[in-house]
């Protein structure tokens, strides 16, 4: 994975789909929890929405796990930057983005489109053949001109072969076997687990999963294993159904190690 030079992330870690989550440490947790399904207080707040736009360009587009797996860093570098953190440029709208619910929303962009977007205040994190700019929050009905004329649509990517299995010890996004999502919406979808584990993790775990560049792998499980996984007690995020799939489908299990020794 490599980052852009502007942005490498801060000694402190801070704590779209929308996530809807079981999962239970994180921001908000409990009744106003950002991931619960039901209505609550966090509705009423101002909507914001978490920009990532993955660069598709016809002659070489991204492999698919490889597009995954750098949104989901790129969401990780972003809630860890120090322009997120403490009196930081970004960190009121980060903190606005976090009181509401978590929306993601991922675009795809080529050529002078994503010169464009690249031109825009962000983080470019590039994995494989993958390239993801991932944005600071926007209010929902007030995305900036260069992002919104993107399209939503057009993100299916393919994998040249299988993906390999995961390297022991690296945190793995399991992915649904029984659904079926776009490019696009298991990306927002895995940047929704690596949220999960990263509010789940300790100070000192978050550290660590930084300083070694925010390792990870997106893999869809077995049947009988995401069977395993959701009845584990790890992060499990539940969609909202706004797109694609059925409200409160479970799409994600967030597999950190430290979370199973912790």
């Amino acid at each position: 994975m490599t980052i852009d030079p502007a942005s490498a992330p801060a000694s402190a870690p801070a704590s779209g789909t929308t996530a809807l989550s079981e999962a239970g440490a994180s921001p908000g947790d409990g009744q106003d929890s950002p991931f619960r399904t039901e209505p609550n207080a966090r509705d009423t707040a101002r909507q914001f929405v978490l920009p990532l736009v993955v660069r598709i360009e016809r002659s070489a587009p991204p492999a698919r796990t490889e597009a995954l797996e750098t949104a989901a860093r790129a969401v990780l570098v972003m809630l860890s930057d120090a322009r997120s953190l403490g009196e930081g440029p970004w960190a009121q709208v980060m903190r606005d983005w976090q009181d509401a619910r978590i929306r993601k929303v991922v675009r795809r962009a080529r050529g002078a489109e994503w010169r464009r977007a690249e031109a825009l205040d962000g983080i470019t994190v590039t994995g494989g053949s993958a390239q993801v700019r991932v944005f600071p929050p926007v209010p929902l009905d007030g995305w900036p001109k260069d992002l919104a004329r993107l399209q939503v649509s057009g993100t299916d990517l393919d994998d040249p072969e299988p993906p390999s299995p995961a390297a022991p010890g690296v945190p793995v996004l399991w992915l649904n076997p029984e659904l079926e999502m776009s490019a696009g919406k298991a990306m927002a979808q895995a940047g929704h687990g690596a949220q999960l584990a990263w509010w789940e993790l300790s100070e000192a775990r978050r550290a660590d999963w930084r300083e070694a560049g925010f390792p990870l792998a997106v893999r869809t499980a077995r049947a009988d294993h995401w069977a395993e996984l959701t009845a584990s007690g790890l992060p499990l995020v539940r969609d909202a159904g706004f797109t694609e799939i059925a409200p409160g489908s479970a799409t994600v299990v967030a597999d950190h190690p430290a979370l199973r020794r912790d």
